[in-house]
């Protein structure tokens, strides 16, 4: 049986995995090895943290609302629980955004949810 050389497609497969080292601390970006093992190690951070995103958004927009509602005199949860009551369907991305950018209809969606919690 001959010989195979696989100089080429070995070649090319380091030279892919360096490729997307390239940007990392000392030998992280030069030997294929160190580099291997660091891009394996980039891609599990990055599974992982596509769903981490979403968790910390959402703490973000929670913690948003809860500082307007302060403001509105509720917490959080009460604000939440007047909302659902009133039967108001506004996700907490949203909800955070008029946080920010339009207090008086965030001070609106929050004197409803306090109708419905006084009833």
């Amino acid at each position: 049986m001959p010989r195979v050389k696989g100089g080429i497609v070995s070649r090319k497969r380091r030279k892919k995995v360096l490729k997307l080292a390239k940007g990392y601390f000392g030998s992280k970006h030069r030997l294929y090895k160190v580099a291997n093992q660091q891009v394996m190690k980039s891609w599990m951070y990055a599974y992982r943290d596509r769903r981490q995103k979403k968790r910390d958004f959402r703490k973000l927009w929670i913690t948003r609302i809860n500082a307007a509602a302060r403001v509105n005199g509720l917490s959080y949860s009460r604000l939440m629980h007047g909302l659902k009551l009133a039967g108001i369907e506004v996700n907490r991305k949203m909800l955070a955004d008029l946080a920010i950018a339009d207090e008086k209809a965030f001070a609106q969606l929050a004197d409803a949810a306090k109708a419905q919690l006084n009833k």
